[in-house]
């Protein structure tokens, strides 16, 4: 029975619930600390996140006990900070995650998880805690709710100018989610100024050449694609392209060196990773499929760029592991199919035939 008797509750006490903090009703009957106001708030959460954290809330939201030295209960309290820290992370990345692959309404708990816990470790006014209003934020957006996304902006922007210590990251993350909110609006200048900003700041934290300012030359590629300036989008598009197939190649290559080096006595098989977390990788695959659903429509003219993306996903899957091993197969024949159709260079044919046996056999050269 998960539903709350109000004469079981303590007096004085006020139980709300986690996903809109009205007076809650049901209780969590896993974990017995986080509760709700209705069915629809406890599945929705369940389903978003706390079905990953259930136990892992017990300690964080149970009475410390009783030590016997100060020695003891400061290394309690550290432990649960650090505890809180890896919910942080936790949380952001599934919310990531979610919106990437566009599941708005899903994001929303969990970075309402990341936002309080965030409250609980930095404080009220931290400017660590813009990230989380960022993510609710861009899940406002995704869901057409224009003024509640608004709010949190407006929120994360006040936050930033009472700080002295922001640094560019957030700086970037801040100008891309108003680069966004314009493009809802389609106040397009407004969202290029923006937009602009988020890769400068996302150039002086991590480079021009960096995976994590691409997604700021994406959003800004679709601008100009959406106002039919097709030059200028199809150049960032290329751009974007480009850096994430460095980073690929750059990324098997490296992995394909340790292979090479190890000694490994019981013959373990070589590991393919990304190098990404689950948020980096849904990112990836949001630009590099939209990018290619715009090369695929213009394939007949530019087959070579089309042939490039193909390749970049094909990359990307293959180091993702077995789990995407069907999607690398389907693009890299994809590839081979429009090589023959347009009678590309002995050179470009056999780079794909290279990728497909990369997906199909061990040992396979990497691909330059």
């Amino acid at each position: 029975m998960n539903i709350i008797y109000p004469l079981a509750v303590p007096k004085g006490r006020r139980l709300c619930c986690e996903v809109c903090e009205a007076p809650a009703e049901r209780v969590c009957t896993a974990c017995t600390v986080t509760y709700y106001c209705s069915v629809v708030h406890q599945r929705a959460d369940w389903d978003s996140i706390h079905e990953k954290i259930c136990q892992l809330l017990i300690p964080l939201r149970t009475t410390m006990p009783f030590y016997n030295s100060e020695e003891e209960r400061q290394h309690g309290l550290q432990q649960l900070r650090q505890r809180q820290k890896h919910l942080i992370e936790f949380c952001y990345t599934v919310a990531q995650k979610y919106l990437f692959e566009g599941r708005h309404e899903a994001a929303v708990p969990a970075a309402l998880h990341s936002l309080r816990f965030r409250m609980n470790v930095y404080g009220l006014s931290s400017v660590e805690l813009v990230p989380a209003y960022l993510l609710l934020a861009e899940a406002s957006l995704g869901l057409g709710q224009i003024v509640q996304a608004e709010e949190y902006l407006s929120q994360a922007q006040w936050t930033v100018l009472k700080s002295t210590e922001c640094c560019h990251s957030i700086q970037s993350l801040l100008h891309r989610n108003l680069g966004l909110l314009y493009i809802a609006k389609e106040n397009y200048e407004e969202a290029r100024y923006h937009l602009a900003n988020d890769i400068y700041f996302a150039s002086c934290a991590f480079g021009t050449e960096d995976i994590r300012t691409s997604g700021g030359y994406f959003h800004l590629a679709n601008i100009f694609y959406a106002l039919k300036q097709l030059n200028v989008a199809d150049t960032l598009y290329t751009k974007i392209s480009e850096i994430w197939s460095k980073y690929l190649n750059t990324r098997y290559l490296v992995l394909s060196e340790a292979r090479n080096n190890q000694i490994d006595l019981l013959g373990k098989r070589f590991e393919t990773d990304t190098g990404l977390d689950e948020a980096q990788e849904a990112e990836a695959i949001q630009i590099l499929t939209s990018i290619w659903n715009i090369r695929e429509s213009t394939s007949n003219k530019a087959p070579e760029k089309a042939i490039f993306i193909l390749n970049t996903l094909v990359m990307l899957y293959y180091l993702m592991m077995n789990s995407a091993k069907a999607s690398a197969q389907e693009y890299a024949k994809r590839a081979s199919s429009l090589a023959e159709e347009h009678h590309l260079s002995v050179h470009e044919q056999s780079t794909i035939q290279e990728l497909l046996s990369l997906i199909s056999a061990e040992g396979a050269h990497p691909v330059t």
